[in-house]
């Protein structure tokens, strides 16, 4: 495997990992969003608070990793990319920030009003990061990210393709969200949560698959080099989200909790790998080749070296983190 093959696969792994991770924590602002008003939300609302509490700050380091080796091993492409792309990066980073501050804020309001406002930020924010990174990668998928220099900083994503790719991302974000929100209302003991988190965790299944098979149209349209990779070389992962997410639908309507996060993970992990399969060996499409983008060999070099030390310190800890919030101990500190 050559260097900079190497460094986008180390890349792209941060990617997969912040989709399944940080996507489990932005799909949460839907729920806490519709679960109605303050009394009868509470119980919601509470399990959000307490699925999300040590977790959803530890799930930004994946969106930091993927910035810092972007930048580090394709530097050229990721000027480019940043400088066409503002806006939707911008709004994505302000939807962090006020999510972030939303939600640490609403555990200590002062007045119902507050916690109502705090609490109606933190759940939009949640819907719009996830909506502007979605875009973002529509952008360059569709190949309207030139390899130097900044492109149109508003046709760029302001297209069919942008907008499919951010309601794909939310109502992903929002299924994957609501799959362990019921395994974790399940595991509390939560009868009635659960029964309403998993209507509406298949209802929103239901509509995102439809998403995705009416953005099948303008992708092919609209991004012919991308449909030729996910239609060839990457249908089999294509084929592996399509069934593993059929069968967490089918999980959750016969109880299954526990075993329906397994292939929700598997369901976004296979198709968020078959976009990155579908447009290799491009980095921006019909723009710059994963070879030609890479950086100098001896930087790529370190890069690997920097991220072998980095995951050798930073993987055990947050697998101890994870493992501690889906203890029984945990579940049951939730009452």
């Amino acid at each position: 495997m050559s260097l900079e093959l190497a460094v986008a696969a180390a890349l792209f792994t941060g990617v997969i990992a912040y989709a399944l991770l940080g996507g489990a924590d932005f799909g949460s602002g839907f729920y806490d969003l519709t679960a109605g008003g303050s009394r009868r939300g509470a119980e919601l609302r509470t399990q959000v608070d307490h699925s999300l509490g040590p977790v959803w700050e530890a799930n930004h380091v994946w969106l930091i990793y993927v910035l810092v080796v972007w930048w580090t091993g394709f530097p050229a492409s990721f000027a480019s990319t940043m400088s066409t792309l503002i806006f939707p990066m911008l709004f994505a980073l302000l939807g962090i920030v006020l999510r972030g501050a939303a939600f640490a804020f609403r555990k200590y309001s002062g007045s119902l009003r507050q916690a109502q406002l705090f609490g109606a930020v933190f759940a939009a924010s949640s819907l719009i990061t996830p909506f502007f990174l979605g875009a973002a990668a529509g952008a360059i998928a569709s190949g309207r990210v030139p390899a130097e220099g900044r492109g149109d900083v508003w046709g760029s994503w302001l297209t069919a393709t942008s907008f499919f790719g951010g309601a794909i991302a939310v109502g992903t974000c929002a299924f994957l969200a609501g799959v362990f929100l019921v395994a974790d209302a399940a595991r509390a003991g939560r009868t009635h949560l659960v029964a309403q988190l998993r209507t509406r965790t298949l209802g929103v299944g239901a509509v995102t698959g439809l998403v995705v098979f009416a953005a099948l149209v303008p992708l092919h349209e609209d991004a012919p080099t991308l449909w030729a990779g996910l239609s060839g070389r990457a249908l089999p992962l294509v084929l592996l989200s399509a069934a593993a997410g059929a069968a967490t639908l089918w999980l959750l309507w016969v109880g299954r909790h526990s075993v329906a996060r397994l292939t929700a993970l598997v369901a976004v992990a296979a198709v968020v790998s078959g976009w990155g399969i579908g447009q290799y060996p491009w980095l921006l499409v019909d723009e710059v080749t994963l070879t030609d983008a890479a950086g100098a060999p001896a930087t790529l070099a370190a890069l690997l070296v920097a991220v072998g030390i980095a995951g050798a310190v930073v993987l055990p800890a947050l697998a101890y983190l994870f493992s501690l919030t889906q203890s029984e101990k945990w579940a049951d500190a939730g009452h």
